[in-house]
Protein backbone atom coordinates (compact mmCIF):
# COMPACT_ATOMS: atom_id res chain seq x y z
CA UNK A 1 0.00 0.00 0.00
CA UNK A 2 1.16 3.00 -0.92
CA UNK A 3 1.43 6.50 1.28
CA UNK A 4 -1.38 8.20 -0.70
CA UNK A 5 -3.83 4.52 -0.35
CA UNK A 6 -2.57 4.37 3.53
CA UNK A 7 -3.68 7.92 3.81
CA UNK A 8 -6.87 7.89 1.84
CA UNK A 9 -7.34 4.46 3.92
CA UNK A 10 -7.08 6.65 7.21
CA UNK A 11 -9.56 9.46 6.16
CA UNK A 12 -11.95 7.19 4.78
CA UNK A 13 -11.98 5.01 7.81
CA UNK A 14 -12.04 7.99 10.04
CA UNK A 15 -15.23 9.66 8.31
CA UNK A 16 -17.22 6.13 8.54
CA UNK A 17 -16.59 5.97 12.51
CA UNK A 18 -17.14 9.63 12.63
CA UNK A 19 -20.35 8.67 11.32
CA UNK A 20 -21.39 5.87 12.83
CA UNK A 21 -20.60 8.16 16.21
CA UNK A 22 -22.71 10.56 15.38
CA UNK A 23 -25.71 8.23 14.24
CA UNK A 24 -25.33 6.58 17.18
CA UNK A 25 -25.86 9.60 19.54
CA UNK A 26 -28.37 11.06 17.44
CA UNK A 27 -30.26 7.69 18.17
CA UNK A 28 -30.22 7.55 21.98
CA UNK A 29 -31.33 11.42 21.67
CA UNK A 30 -34.23 10.37 20.36
CA UNK A 31 -34.12 7.30 22.76
CA UNK A 32 -33.90 9.44 25.91
CA UNK A 33 -37.57 9.91 26.96
CA UNK A 34 -38.45 6.30 26.59
CA UNK A 35 -35.29 5.09 28.30
CA UNK A 36 -35.94 7.53 31.39
CA UNK A 37 -39.39 7.08 31.53
CA UNK A 38 -39.37 11.05 31.39
CA UNK A 39 -43.27 11.44 31.21
CA UNK A 40 -43.79 10.57 35.03
CA UNK A 41 -41.32 12.85 35.71
CA UNK A 42 -43.83 14.68 38.03
CA UNK A 43 -43.74 17.38 40.52
CA UNK A 44 -43.39 14.82 43.15
CA UNK A 45 -40.28 13.55 41.56
CA UNK A 46 -38.42 16.68 41.08
CA UNK A 47 -39.29 17.72 44.64
CA UNK A 48 -37.55 14.61 45.81
CA UNK A 49 -35.01 15.30 43.75
CA UNK A 50 -33.84 18.46 45.50
CA UNK A 51 -34.59 16.43 48.77
CA UNK A 52 -32.09 14.12 47.49
CA UNK A 53 -30.09 16.81 47.32
CA UNK A 54 -30.63 18.94 50.06
CA UNK A 55 -29.42 16.11 52.25
CA UNK A 56 -26.39 15.08 50.38
CA UNK A 57 -27.70 11.79 49.95
CA UNK A 58 -24.93 11.20 47.11
CA UNK A 59 -22.16 12.01 49.85
CA UNK A 60 -23.29 7.91 51.19
CA UNK A 61 -25.21 6.62 48.60
CA UNK A 62 -24.88 5.48 44.95
CA UNK A 63 -27.43 6.06 42.20
CA UNK A 64 -26.61 3.88 38.96
CA UNK A 65 -23.20 3.39 40.48
CA UNK A 66 -22.59 6.77 40.71
CA UNK A 67 -21.65 8.39 44.00
CA UNK A 68 -19.73 8.09 47.73
CA UNK A 69 -19.95 3.77 47.92
CA UNK A 70 -20.23 4.38 51.60
CA UNK A 71 -23.62 3.38 51.70
CA UNK A 72 -25.20 0.78 49.39
CA UNK A 73 -26.58 1.88 45.64
CA UNK A 74 -30.12 3.10 45.61
CA UNK A 75 -30.65 2.58 42.31
CA UNK A 76 -33.65 -0.39 42.70
CA UNK A 77 -34.33 0.01 45.90
CA UNK A 78 -38.29 0.83 45.58
CA UNK A 79 -38.11 -2.54 44.08
CA UNK A 80 -36.69 -4.76 46.57
CA UNK A 81 -38.97 -2.45 49.61
CA UNK A 82 -41.77 -1.75 50.01
CA UNK A 83 -43.13 1.90 50.75
CA UNK A 84 -44.05 1.16 54.45
CA UNK A 85 -40.47 0.08 55.34
CA UNK A 86 -39.01 3.28 53.58
CA UNK A 87 -41.31 5.41 55.15
CA UNK A 88 -40.48 3.59 58.61
CA UNK A 89 -36.46 3.49 57.63
CA UNK A 90 -36.49 7.50 56.92
CA UNK A 91 -38.58 8.51 60.01
CA UNK A 92 -35.99 6.29 61.96
CA UNK A 93 -33.29 4.72 60.59
CA UNK A 94 -32.08 3.73 64.10
CA UNK A 95 -34.76 1.03 64.56
CA UNK A 96 -32.82 -1.16 61.50
CA UNK A 97 -29.74 0.23 61.88
CA UNK A 98 -27.24 -0.83 65.01
CA UNK A 99 -24.10 1.18 65.23
CA UNK A 100 -22.34 -1.49 67.32
CA UNK A 101 -22.89 -4.23 64.91
CA UNK A 102 -22.78 -2.40 61.77
CA UNK A 103 -19.72 -0.17 62.85
CA UNK A 104 -21.52 3.00 61.25
CA UNK A 105 -25.20 4.18 60.92
CA UNK A 106 -27.31 6.56 58.55
CA UNK A 107 -28.02 9.87 60.62
CA UNK A 108 -31.72 10.53 61.32
CA UNK A 109 -32.41 13.55 58.05
CA UNK A 110 -35.35 14.96 59.90
CA UNK A 111 -37.20 14.30 57.49
CA UNK A 112 -41.14 15.65 56.76
CA UNK A 113 -43.52 13.47 55.89
CA UNK A 114 -43.99 14.99 52.62
CA UNK A 115 -40.67 15.12 51.86
CA UNK A 116 -39.91 11.40 52.98
CA UNK A 117 -43.05 10.84 49.97
CA UNK A 118 -41.10 12.97 47.50
CA UNK A 119 -37.64 11.20 48.11
CA UNK A 120 -39.54 7.78 48.06
CA UNK A 121 -41.41 9.48 44.09
CA UNK A 122 -38.02 10.15 43.24
CA UNK A 123 -36.46 6.82 43.86
CA UNK A 124 -39.24 5.05 42.14
CA UNK A 125 -38.91 7.22 39.38
CA UNK A 126 -34.85 6.15 39.10
CA UNK A 127 -35.86 2.50 39.70
CA UNK A 128 -37.99 2.27 36.59
CA UNK A 129 -34.82 4.00 33.66
CA UNK A 130 -34.00 1.50 32.13
CA UNK A 131 -30.60 1.00 33.07
CA UNK A 132 -30.30 -2.31 30.81
CA UNK A 133 -30.20 -4.78 33.87
CA UNK A 134 -27.96 -2.93 35.92
CA UNK A 135 -27.40 -3.51 39.13
CA UNK A 136 -27.13 -7.37 38.04
CA UNK A 137 -28.58 -8.51 41.49
CA UNK A 138 -30.35 -7.33 44.33
CA UNK A 139 -28.43 -5.51 46.74
CA UNK A 140 -28.25 -6.07 50.76
CA UNK A 141 -29.19 -2.64 52.10
CA UNK A 142 -30.20 -3.09 55.74
CA UNK A 143 -29.06 -6.18 57.38
CA UNK A 144 -27.34 -7.78 60.90
CA UNK A 145 -25.84 -10.83 61.88
CA UNK A 146 -25.77 -11.75 65.06
CA UNK A 147 -22.64 -13.12 67.08
CA UNK A 148 -21.74 -16.60 66.50
CA UNK A 149 -23.41 -16.92 63.13
CA UNK A 150 -22.63 -16.94 59.33
CA UNK A 151 -24.77 -16.62 56.30
CA UNK A 152 -24.81 -20.42 54.50
CA UNK A 153 -24.04 -21.30 51.32
CA UNK A 154 -26.48 -22.77 49.23
CA UNK A 155 -26.04 -26.97 48.66
CA UNK A 156 -22.84 -26.86 50.97
CA UNK A 157 -25.72 -28.78 53.15
CA UNK A 158 -24.82 -31.88 50.52
CA UNK A 159 -27.60 -34.51 50.88
CA UNK A 160 -29.73 -35.54 47.74
CA UNK A 161 -30.56 -32.94 44.92
CA UNK A 162 -33.83 -31.02 45.64
CA UNK A 163 -37.23 -31.72 43.90
CA UNK A 164 -37.81 -29.56 40.72
CA UNK A 165 -40.85 -27.37 42.50
CA UNK A 166 -38.41 -26.89 45.22
CA UNK A 167 -35.10 -26.43 42.96
CA UNK A 168 -37.43 -23.87 41.20
CA UNK A 169 -38.54 -22.06 44.12
CA UNK A 170 -35.29 -21.56 45.52
CA UNK A 171 -34.39 -20.04 42.23
CA UNK A 172 -36.78 -17.71 41.89
CA UNK A 173 -36.27 -16.66 45.84
CA UNK A 174 -33.08 -15.60 44.49
CA UNK A 175 -34.08 -13.72 41.34
CA UNK A 176 -34.79 -9.68 41.27
CA UNK A 177 -37.61 -9.80 41.08
CA UNK A 178 -39.23 -10.45 43.32
CA UNK A 179 -36.08 -10.31 44.97
CA UNK A 180 -36.91 -12.00 48.08
CA UNK A 181 -33.50 -12.63 49.26
CA UNK A 182 -32.44 -9.04 48.94
CA UNK A 183 -34.20 -8.93 52.29
CA UNK A 184 -34.84 -12.18 53.95
CA UNK A 185 -31.80 -14.28 54.98
CA UNK A 186 -31.99 -18.14 55.20
CA UNK A 187 -29.22 -18.40 57.56
CA UNK A 188 -30.49 -18.55 61.13
CA UNK A 189 -30.01 -15.46 63.22
CA UNK A 190 -29.08 -13.35 59.90
CA UNK A 191 -31.89 -10.89 59.99
CA UNK A 192 -31.70 -8.68 56.98
CA UNK A 193 -34.54 -6.19 55.98
CA UNK A 194 -36.54 -8.72 56.69
CA UNK A 195 -36.76 -11.65 59.44
CA UNK A 196 -34.74 -14.78 58.87
CA UNK A 197 -36.50 -17.40 57.09
CA UNK A 198 -34.23 -20.46 58.58
CA UNK A 199 -36.35 -22.75 60.08
CA UNK A 200 -39.92 -21.01 58.53
CA UNK A 201 -41.37 -24.46 57.45
CA UNK A 202 -42.00 -25.48 61.18
CA UNK A 203 -42.43 -21.99 62.32
CA UNK A 204 -45.18 -21.36 60.47
CA UNK A 205 -46.49 -24.40 61.96
CA UNK A 206 -46.26 -23.18 65.50
CA UNK A 207 -47.88 -20.17 64.43
CA UNK A 208 -50.90 -21.32 63.53
CA UNK A 209 -51.04 -22.68 67.02
CA UNK A 210 -50.83 -19.19 68.51
CA UNK A 211 -53.15 -17.78 70.30
CA UNK A 212 -52.72 -14.34 68.41
CA UNK A 213 -52.86 -15.90 65.41
CA UNK A 214 -55.53 -13.80 63.17
CA UNK A 215 -54.96 -14.96 59.60
CA UNK A 216 -57.00 -17.87 57.53
CA UNK A 217 -54.57 -20.24 56.41
CA UNK A 218 -55.01 -24.04 57.40
CA UNK A 219 -51.46 -25.27 57.38
CA UNK A 220 -48.15 -24.48 56.98
CA UNK A 221 -48.00 -24.28 53.63
CA UNK A 222 -51.18 -21.40 53.87
CA UNK A 223 -49.39 -19.60 55.98
CA UNK A 224 -46.32 -19.19 54.16
CA UNK A 225 -48.41 -18.23 51.23
CA UNK A 226 -51.05 -16.19 52.97
CA UNK A 227 -47.65 -13.81 54.44
CA UNK A 228 -46.40 -13.64 50.88
CA UNK A 229 -49.40 -12.58 49.63
CA UNK A 230 -51.25 -11.10 51.87
CA UNK A 231 -48.68 -9.82 54.30
CA UNK A 232 -50.92 -7.68 56.55
CA UNK A 233 -53.35 -11.00 57.12
CA UNK A 234 -51.18 -11.45 59.93
CA UNK A 235 -48.97 -9.49 62.03
CA UNK A 236 -46.03 -11.46 64.71
CA UNK A 237 -47.11 -8.94 67.77
CA UNK A 238 -43.70 -6.66 68.68
CA UNK A 239 -42.51 -7.34 65.68
CA UNK A 240 -39.85 -5.17 64.21
CA UNK A 241 -40.99 -5.63 60.97
CA UNK A 242 -44.27 -3.70 61.41
CA UNK A 243 -45.14 -0.14 62.02
CA UNK A 244 -48.92 1.43 62.36
CA UNK A 245 -50.64 -1.84 61.53
CA UNK A 246 -48.80 -2.59 58.61
CA UNK A 247 -46.55 -4.93 57.64
CA UNK A 248 -43.06 -3.48 55.94
CA UNK A 249 -43.05 -6.53 53.67
CA UNK A 250 -44.36 -4.87 50.33
CA UNK A 251 -48.31 -6.00 49.63
CA UNK A 252 -48.16 -6.04 45.82
CA UNK A 253 -46.73 -9.98 45.70
CA UNK A 254 -50.46 -11.24 45.21
CA UNK A 255 -51.05 -9.68 41.63
CA UNK A 256 -46.82 -9.10 40.56
CA UNK A 257 -46.27 -12.90 40.85
CA UNK A 258 -48.87 -15.56 39.27
CA UNK A 259 -50.23 -18.52 41.09
CA UNK A 260 -47.67 -21.15 39.72
CA UNK A 261 -44.46 -18.76 41.11
CA UNK A 262 -46.31 -18.74 45.27
CA UNK A 263 -46.58 -22.06 44.46
CA UNK A 264 -43.09 -22.51 43.90
CA UNK A 265 -41.66 -20.64 46.41
CA UNK A 266 -44.00 -21.72 49.26
CA UNK A 267 -42.45 -25.73 48.27
CA UNK A 268 -39.37 -24.08 48.80
CA UNK A 269 -39.71 -22.65 51.83
CA UNK A 270 -41.43 -25.40 53.45
CA UNK A 271 -38.16 -27.17 52.94
CA UNK A 272 -36.78 -24.77 55.55
CA UNK A 273 -36.88 -26.89 58.82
Amino acid sequence: MTKRQSRLFFIACTAGFTAIFIALTLHSHTRFDDLTNAENMTEQVLAGKDVWHKNNCINCHTLFGEGAYYAPDLTKITDHRGDEYLKAFLRDPQRFYSEQRHRRIMPNPGLTDQEIDEVIAFLEWVSNIDNQGWPPRPILVSGSTFPGTAPTVPGAEGGAPPAAAEAAGELLFRQSPPGCASCHSTSPGVNLAGPSLAGIGARAAEALQGADYQGQAEDAAGYIRESIVEPNAHLVPGNLYSTGGMSLMPGSYGSDLDAEQVDLLVAYLMTLK
